[in-house]
């Protein structure tokens, strides 16, 4: 188990004061606009360790970016993100999770993990979009 340094806690606080998925180099940014003197190398590993042990989410970026964002929970779960926010809400998808099970059955895998994220516009993105579309 790692130990908590004041880094790994700045990042933890850092990540989770955002609403969505952000890149280190974004969360490196803010907290340096608050005067924390962390470096970016300590960021990445903090997120790696945050992410590994489950305190953390990460994803990839359609650019190929990491992106993490604070988890508040260790369980299994789904996530719908706004593309244009960023925006992250999560969610439970039984469904999901039932289809996931019966197609790995259906075709003899065992131990079978996924992951299923969901990406669309949030309810305050698409009101903008809307204004945006009736303006022009």
């Amino acid at each position: 188990m790692k130990r908590n340094t004041w880094q790994r806690e700045a990042v933890r606080g850092a990540l989770g004061a955002n609403d969505g998925f952000v890149s280190a180099q974004a969360l490196h940014s803010a907290l340096h606009s608050t005067g924390s003197p962390i470096g970016l190398a300590t960021v990445y590993r903090a997120l790696a360790d945050l992410a590994t042990t489950g305190y953390a989410d990460s994803l990839q970026s359609p650019e190929g970016e990491s992106l993490y964002r604070s988890c508040s929970t260790n369980e299994h779960h789904h996530h719908l993100i706004c593309r244009h926010c960023g925006l992250t809400v999560e969610i439970e998808a039984d469904a999901v999770e039932t289809w996931a099970h019966n197609v790995a059955t259906e075709h003899g895998f065992t131990q079978a993990a996924h992951v299923v994220d969901v990406f669309g516009l949030c309810e305050r993105c698409t009101a903008v979009a809307a204004t945006s579309a009736n303006l022009t």
